[in-house]
């Protein structure tokens, strides 16, 4: 139980005293240090309730997680009172790393790196391992990650991209047609557009935007994270508008000729 540990830390980031604490929860000092402390191991139905409403923090999540594990912007998120426990969903805490400054880094997870991170995403000394870099245009308030992709199922996107996500704690609000990053149990870090069937048949649909591959279900056991996309970096340039153009400029020129024999057969024309 993390209760103990879970108000003193939340006490101290308001930066208030134990003494004005315990005012307005309406406790002496000497109780709200002896429940800091860990001396009063079993707090009261009406103690555990004060300190929920006082913190707007639900009770599951004072007492059942360690607060100290998680990321700045995770905190800061149960502080303004998205509280995922209190929404009705599980709180998924997420291994991850701060700068000298305590905001969160973005973490590069290269395709050398897939398989360990299948087996290490939730291991704080592994995401500890990773490089890790900042990008000043994203929002400091929620959590990224980069992951480079391979392959060729999500063309346009090419082979080689390195695709930066956010990272997604209540799968519920996972939107369709949307494209993200899902780490999966047998296939590891898979990128795909999805469309979202968890309250109808606990399964996610994942297609690619490469139409040469098929779509495919997954279920909900099977997931580990999912990362909303955000933008994604290549080396790669992208196709001369003139390519596409050319070729569309070929297939009209072929429907014309179609056309013009279809209507010459019709006529009875002989074609030489």
């Amino acid at each position: 139980m993390y209760f103990s540990n879970n108000i003193k830390l939340l006490r101290q980031r308001k930066q208030r005293t134990q003494d004005v604490v315990a005012g307005e929860l309406g406790m002496s000092r000497s109780t709200l240090n002896s429940y800091e402390n860990g001396l009063i191991t079993n707090p009261t139905i009406e103690a555990l309730i004060g300190f929920s409403g006082y913190f707007k923090m639900s009770i599951d999540t004072l007492v059942k997680v360690d607060l100290s594990k998680l990321s700045e912007s995770k905190m800061r998120e149960l502080e303004q009172g998205h509280d995922d426990f209190i929404k009705g969903t599980k709180l998924r805490v997420l291994a991850t790393t701060v700068d000298s400054k305590n905001r969160d880094n973005i973490e590069l997870v290269p395709v050398k790196a897939k398989a360990g991170y299948t087996a290490g995403y939730n291991d704080p000394e592994y995401i500890s391992s990773l490089p890790t870099f900042q990008l000043p245009f994203l929002s400091p308030d929620r959590k990224y990650r980069t992951f480079q992709i391979s392959g060729d199922s999500m063309l346009p996107i090419p082979d080689k991209s390195y695709v930066t996500a956010e990272f997604v704690d209540n799968w519920m609000n996972v939107k369709d047609g949307n494209a993200y990053i899902v780490l999966t149990q047998d296939d590891g870090v898979v990128f795909k557009v999805l469309y979202n069937q968890l309250r109808s048949k606990k399964k996610l649909l994942l297609k690619s935007l490469n139409a040469a591959y098929e779509p495919y279900e997954l279920n909900l056991n099977e997931i580990r994270e999912i990362w909303k996309f955000i933008n994604y970096i290549s080396h790669e340039l992208p196709e001369p508008e003139g390519n596409k153009d050319e070729l569309l400029n070929t297939v009209t020129q072929l429907q014309k000729e179609v056309t013009k024999i279809s209507n010459k057969l019709k006529k009875g024309t002989v074609i030489k």
